[in-house]
């Protein structure tokens, strides 16, 4: 049995303002442990690591964007920014390639030190113009403790992601750890208050070739339905004549913390 999982589920997006506007997709994303992918690799034959199949998971696609083991680049990172897990796991919700083409808009690590408790989780959000940049945000440990499984985080947005939302704005996350379910809550707000809500919330499946076929056969297209949905809905809201943001002239790219 793999720690690594599959979350069946669903993403919906809610905006408050200036115009309201809803929509809700049904989604698959996986949970892996980046230890294990060559394990995963070798045991289910419809799944690779950095070779094409039904599903597959390249290290280029995430990160620095090198052929360099994703699980040595994010500690080489989280290092470099003054944390050291020692040998803790490290696992990253996002979607996995499917027949060799995938985007994420976001792909989540849950970064543990070696006595199993969560440190730290970084966001690493992309954006349809090939720019990248992550939030780094440490756990309170002890919030934790009072709300199982949940954790609570907050920063500016400092990166330019849709033409329909400014700048000047700040993410909230609420996160339900992974178990049986998994939830990613983000709240954009601005100094009048929240304008956006998104989730992302699934249920656990085992990561096994029975459970990536079922996947594959409902959802047979869906990392291209992820880039079309977010063609198609900012088209709805042009249509809707949401005020549009333009991309900075400035190059976009890094951390925070």
């Amino acid at each position: 049995m793999y720690t690594s999982a599959i979350y069946q589920g669903q993403v919906m997006h809610h905006r408050l303002r200036p115009k309201v506007h809803r929509f809700i997709y049904r989604v698959s994303a996986c949970l892996f442990n980046l230890d294990e992918l060559p394990l995963l690799s070798k045991a289910i034959p419809c799944f690779s690591y950095n070779q094409f199949n039904l599903w597959s998971f390249y290290d280029q696609d995430y990160g620095d964007h090198s052929k360099i083991p994703l699980n040595q680049q994010v500690r080489t990172y989280l290092k470099a920014q003054g944390y050291n897990l020692g040998e803790g796991k490290i696992f990253l919700l996002c979607y996995p390639r499917l027949l060799g083409y995938v985007f994420n808009p976001l792909s989540v690590y849950y970064c543990y030190d070696e006595a199993e408790n969560l440190k730290l989780i970084l966001y690493e959000v992309s954006n349809t113009f090939a720019q990248k940049h992550r939030y780094l945000l440490q756990v309170d440990t002890q919030e934790i403790k009072n709300t199982p499984y949940i954790v609570r985080q907050s920063c500016n947005k400092t990166f330019y992601v849709s033409p329909f939302i400014p700048m000047q704005c700040r993410y909230d996350f609420r996160m339900r750890l992974p178990d049986e379910k998994v939830l990613v809550g983000i709240r954009q707000h601005d100094q009048a208050g929240a304008f956006l809500h998104a989730v992302f919330q699934g249920r656990r499946q085992d990561f096994t070739q029975a459970n990536l076929l079922r996947t594959w056969m409902r959802h047979p297209f869906m990392t291209l339905k992820v880039i079309a949905g977010i063609h198609w809905e900012a088209l709805r809201l042009w249509r809707k004549k949401v005020p549009f943001y333009p991309r900075p002239k400035t190059a976009q790219s890094g951390d925070e913390k």
